[in-house]
């Protein structure tokens, strides 16, 4: 990413530079005719320091130079030039807080200068992903992107660039401004408008994960959620692969799919299907899912209770309907089961646990578990953790939905363990 937007935002090679360097009156360029020019310098010695300063081969000295230059000559012609040379040597010279001041020095003169919100943007989202998330900062973020969104399209071609080099240039920096306001409205929880915007940036590059799953993220996330996510969200999967972020962005999408449809027959074609096609296809759909009521009577009707995740547990529990809540409850009240939760609050006679997916995101209890016995210092639980546990169900409450277990054991420590059932136990997807 960083050697795009160095080479996004440093398109004038040195000879381009030299080419806009405007001539003073009467003295073209040795060996060429004078071109026609768009700006002049007119005073010699303005002329002389000016070349001076773009003649120079280091960074430093040439910072140096047209720091001299901008000071000498505060109302010159050239100085939003000499800014955004400015700026871009810094840039080279590696130099950010330099390259900040430069840039926003250049926008107090030229408010829409692309290459300047460029680079206020990629390091104003640098800073964010280093974890300096406040709220300016997103702010900010948010607000430069969208301006270089809407500069971009009246951008002018720089000297010494071709129709080609310059097209492609244009498209780079409009997927790095869409992807940099998609990021900003995800941190705001924006997601239609994140939506939007990084829908543009994956157009452009459709194999970019940093944006593909972002967008999955943005259109499922939605009240309701939008459908396209699922198509998005198989991409993601596919493009995760070998990635750290495998294993967490296919459950999501798995758990998104089976939310939206109901089940999740059509999710293994769904995801070979987005593999080699990077956006849907016109008129494809996935149908959405039954009522949770329709839901709750299929899932009692293709599957044992015992073989019940926690999830489908919580689907029929709280689906509205009586018959198959009474079903499922009946299989579970009095019956020691196995399942992993994630440590909410603990003490030592009782665990707060998340045991289904969307509330071991939102570190939301689901579970009360009381334990048989007090348990040990040396064997607490650490909140956040997700662990095996056993317990037995004995009330519940469909909503808010919690489940009141007791006899509770933990599974992985050496505890005593209660003795085997005939009960099939739950295994968690």
């Amino acid at each position: 990413m960083k050697k795009l937007l160095v080479s996004l935002v440093l398109v004038a090679a040195t000879a381009a530079w030299a080419q806009e360097a405007a001539q003073p009156a009467g003295q073209p360029a040795q060996g060429q005719a004078a071109p026609q020019q768009k700006k002049e310098i007119k005073d010699p010695t303005e002329y002389n320091a000016y070349i001076t300063a773009l003649n120079q081969q280091q960074p430093a000295a040439k910072a140096q130079a047209l720091e001299a230059f901008l000071q000498q000559y505060p109302n010159s012609v050239m100085k939003p030039d000499a800014l955004d040379l400015l700026m871009r040597t810094y840039q080279q010279a590696g130099d950010q807080a330099k390259v900040v001041d430069a840039a926003n020095r250049l926008l107090q003169i030229e408010p829409n200068s692309v290459p300047a919100l460029a680079l206020l943007t990629f390091i104003k989202r640098g800073q964010i992903e280093q974890g300096q998330a406040s709220a300016e900062n997103v702010s900010a973020l948010s607000q430069l992107a969208q301006r270089g969104v809407q500069a971009l399209p009246n951008y002018q071609k720089p000297e010494g660039m071709n129709d080609q080099q310059f097209a492609q240039t244009k498209t780079q920096l409009g997927a790095l401004f869409n992807a940099a306001a998609g990021f900003a409205a995800m941190q705001q929880k924006d997601y239609k408008g994140a939506a939007g915007f990084l829908q543009e940036a994956v157009n452009v590059d459709p194999n970019n994960l940093n944006n593909v799953y972002p967008l999955a993220v943005a259109y499922l996330e939605q009240q309701p959620q939008d459908p396209r996510g699922l198509w998005y969200i198989a991409r993601a999967t596919d493009l995760s692969k070998g990635t750290p972020a495998e294993a967490t962005i296919s459950k999501y999408g798995h758990s998104r799919y089976v939310k939206f449809h109901g089940g999740d027959d059509g999710w293994n074609e769904l995801l070979a299907q987005a593999q080699s096609t990077p956006a849907p296809p016109a008129g494809w759909q996935v149908a959405p899912a039954p009522t949770l009521a329709e839901q709750a009577a299929k899932l009692v009707q293709d599957k044992p209770v015992g073989k019940m995740s926690f999830d489908e547990i919580q689907l029929v529990l709280t689906s509205g309907n009586q018959q198959a809540s009474d079903t499922v409850w009946s299989g579970l009240k009095d019956k020691p089961i196995k399942f992993v939760g994630k440590i909410v609050d603990a003490s030592p006679t009782k665990l707060s646990v998340a045991a289904t997916y969307d509330d071991i995101q939102a570190n939301k209890a689901d579970v009360e578990l009381t334990m048989t016995a007090a348990i040990p210092a040396r064997l607490m639980p650490k909140v956040g953790a997700e662990i095996p546990l056993e317990g037995v169900p004995v009330t519940f409450e469909p909503n808010p939905f919690m489940v009141h277990m007791e006899k509770g054991v933990l599974l992985s420590t050496g505890e005593p363990k209660a003795p085997p059932t005939r009960h099939t136990t739950k295994k968690p997807q």
